[in-house]
């Protein structure tokens, strides 16, 4: 069988001050595929799929991976350079019978509300109705019609943290032999659940929920279910939180089971949001609990969830930081602050030098203000690459450029210790700090940017875990995002039942 595998990827915050544009992709070509597939975890499904197709004795035409750091739109000439490179490869390699793409699903470009629904039209259009296409989403994807209509199997992650990314591609492969075979006929029924938010499946209540759609796969003729979050930051009309159901050839089954789960995780809608802290609660909580007597055995980690770079924020907000010195918190870390300036000055000036840097504020009112500090430079690597933990065992490695660790004396004792990199990266591991010569563990306090995706790799070695919102370009409470294209009247949390709204109209005055 002759499988043709491709992808173009970033996540697009409309209301990002970053561009993105082509230098900015990490372009993944066939030649070079098996050395960087360990880089990024959104390459793990070509390394399975690579594996599946040569136990079947398959032919696996890689044409292109495209990945881009979460920012704000990618440029018309960017996103059409990237898709008609994509499509020339895959006419290049002639008639195939199975096309497989890695997506992310909120990817949005100059002129362009809905960059994978373009290209999958595209691909369909250039090969006809009879050649499986399948694509792997990230759960924070924005459902669109012009996908579900374009192609044969959508199935997205079901984690978030999302450490399932190969386990979902094992299963697109399945599914996409399977089809082409004709052993399966799958048909897709979408349900939009009316909401908008941030769901993390670490919890109990979207545990108990993750673990209901798995027992409703199990039914016969039941193929993929799958819970498409929404990307919350993403300003375009088809976004929200939506249910996707495909069976074998049933499209009323498809129906049904997707209102059912539709209207189970709605009505689950108070339960499954992150229970965050404003920014001053979140900190004054941290340093009350550590004058206790018990004192702390484990660092307490706080997420600086409105600076996530992983949802398209700069990075480099001071608002947290500025809270600890001003109140003179020690034994403190941080982690990552974007400021390649200031990774260049420590850099010339070495291990061991003090010096003073005009840190973080730099790429918008959202950053808050530079903070002038006087530092000391304690550790410096170079092309420093980031663990992703998975749970098939095998991290990801994020690269993120020349990183240095900073200490900063808020007080007479032991200070903040503060990581800074070249290139944007959300904190996901520990190791972060430990690299650089934090220990991690011995912190009384641990600060990083990040939504969820720290979890787990944190949540081990923490007394406690809150989430912060402090200000940002990413805040986790939906009703402050400034939404214009997007209609909130009926979607929760704006309205506390969109369904009663609706029913009541249906039935007249």
């Amino acid at each position: 069988m002759k499988i043709f595998a491709a992808g173009i990827e970033t996540e697009t915050n409309t209301f990002s001050p970053i561009p993105t544009g082509l230098g900015d992709f990490n372009v993944t070509c066939s030649e070079n595929l098996n050395d960087q597939a360990h880089l990024l975890p959104e390459v793990a499904p070509f390394k399975q799929w690579q594996r599946k197709a040569r136990d079947r004795k398959d032919q696996l035409l890689f044409g292109l991976y495209a990945w881009a750091h979460p920012a704000g739109l990618t440029t018309k000439s960017t996103y059409e350079n990237l898709r008609d490179q994509l499509l020339s490869l895959l006419q290049a390699n002639g008639q195939v019978d199975i096309v497989l793409l890695n997506l992310h699903g909120a990817m949005m470009a100059q002129g362009f509300d809905d960059c994978e629904g373009d290209l999958l039209k595209r691909i369909r259009q250039l090969l006809g109705p009879n050649v499986i296409i399948a694509a792997e989403l990230d759960l924070h994807c924005h459902l669109t019609q012009k996908m579900v209509e374009n192609v044969d199997i959508l199935i997205t992650f079901k984690e978030y943290p999302h450490v399932d990314v190969a386990a979902r591609g094992d299963e697109l492969f399945d599914l996409a032999i399977q089809a082409r075979l004709g052993h399966c006929r799958p048909v897709m029924a979408v349900f939009d659940c009316r909401m908008m938010g941030m769901y993390p499946t670490s919890t109990p209540v979207m545990r108990g929920f993750i673990d209901a759609m798995v027992e409703a796969e199990q039914q016969e003729g039941v193929l993929s279910i799958s819970f498409c979050h929404g990307f919350p930051f993403g300003d375009m009309p088809e976004a929200g939180g939506k249910i996707l159901v495909i069976t074998d050839n049933n499209k009323a089954l498809a129906e049904q089971l997707a209102k059912e789960l539709g209207l189970h995780i709605f009505g689950l809608r108070h339960e499954i949001g992150f229970d965050t802290l404003s920014l001053e609660r979140a900190l004054s909580k941290t340093v009350e609990n550590s004058n206790t007597e018990n004192g702390f055995k484990n660092p307490v980690v706080v997420a600086d969830q409105s600076d996530n770079a992983g949802g398209g924020a700069p990075s480099d907000s001071t608002f947290a930081l500025r809270w600890l010195i001003d109140n003179h918190v020690d034994n403190a870390a941080c982690a990552i602050f974007y400021d390649p300036q200031v990774v260049k000055l420590a850099i010339a000036a070495g291990i061991g030098a003090e010096l003073k840097v005009r840190l973080g504020g730099k790429l918008g009112v959202t950053s808050g203000d530079p903070l002038d500090l006087v530092v000391t430079v304690s550790a410096i690597k170079k092309n420093y690459l980031h663990r992703f933990p998975q749970e098939d065992g095998e991290a990801s490695l994020m690269p993120i450029a020349d990183t240095v660790a900073l200490h900063c004396l808020s007080s007479s004792r032991s200070g903040i210790d503060i990581v800074v990199s070249s290139e944007r990266c959300q904190c996901y591991c520990p190791s972060i700090f430990d690299d650089l010569g934090i220990p991690s563990r011995e912190k009384k306090l641990l600060v990083i940017k990040s939504m969820q995706h720290f979890y787990g790799a944190f949540a081990p070695i923490a007394s406690e875990v809150i989430y912060m919102a402090g200000p940002g370009a990413v805040p986790p409470t939906m009703q402050q995002i400034p939404y214009q294209r997007m209609c909130t009247e009926d979607k929760y949390p704006w309205v506390d039942n969109p369904f009663a709204i609706t029913t009541k109209n249906s039935e007249g005055p």
